[in-house]
């Protein structure tokens, strides 16, 4: 009974989030700060992790293929899949749920226990989406981008390895990134990018909205934002694999 009753205070959250907007030049101003907090802001950690991981796909592919009627440039194929497919827009999305998932409900339910949240709804401000909407509307814009730039350095990262190490050489890299390429994978990923951004940010602002309590409450109400969307985001993972790709 408790998972159907935050389910349902789930959807009643979302509902107060896109009912009744304020004035949209103040939306706009709040979607840009967010934009900046949610997105520019995680470039430094996207970029490092995408960078090493590209590097070690690479290494690791390289160094479990040892037949020798594999082609080489196999490497870059594999490569190339695993980075577009599934390691930036999911593994990078599940890093950025722990990010910013956490500083959403902690933001929102320091708020809340502060009751600044309540002074909102006296003035007849609608608190949830005043608080909430900008931060949705910025992480699905901005997440996209943060995930085309992760492709791009993970690949740009395995191609470094593949020059400095030797252990494929950069022609068959390049070779196995052209080889057999599908645009859709592209889009698959971005669709997904797009979803699991809607569920980083409404999980959390939904935790830290009904937080209740004090400074211990906030610390759990994050904790539990970062599980719940982790989860969330392995489920729609599943899903959107499925409707889209099978």
């Amino acid at each position: 009974m408790g998972l159907l009753f935050h389910i349902g205070r789930y959807f009643e959250f979302l509902r107060q989030v896109v009912g009744r907007p304020e004035r949209a030049k103040l939306y706009l101003q709040r979607t840009l700060e967010e934009v900046d907090l949610l997105g520019v802001r995680s470039l430094g950690i996207v970029a490092l992790l995408s960078v090493f991981m590209g590097a070690v796909i690479t290494l690791q592919t390289s160094s479990n293929i040892d037949a020798a009627w594999i082609p080489r440039y196999v490497v870059g194929f594999t490569a190339r899949q695993s980075v577009i497919l599934e390691f930036s827009p999911t593994i990078i999305s599940l890093i950025l749920a722990g990010k910013v998932g956490s500083n959403i409900a902690a933001e929102i339910g320091t708020m809340r226990v502060k009751e600044q949240i309540d002074a909102l709804d006296i003035m007849g401000v609608n608190s949830a989406s005043y608080l909430v909407l900008p931060k949705i509307v910025a992480a699905m814009v901005i997440n996209p981008f943060l995930i085309v730039i992760s492709m791009f350095l993970s690949i740009f990262g395995g191609w470094v390895v593949s020059i400095g190490t030797g252990v494929v050489s950069p022609t068959d890299y390049i070779t196995g990134l052209q080889w057999d390429f599908d645009p859709f994978t592209v889009t698959y990923a971005l669709i997904k990018t797009v979803v699991f951004a809607f569920i980083i940010t409404t999980v959390a602002a939904y935790h830290g909205y009904h937080t209740q309590g004090g400074a211990l409450e906030v610390g759990r109400s994050s904790t539990t934002a970062v599980v719940y969307s982790s989860i969330l985001i392995l489920i729609a993972n599943y899903l959107l694999t499925q409707l889209l790709l099978i």
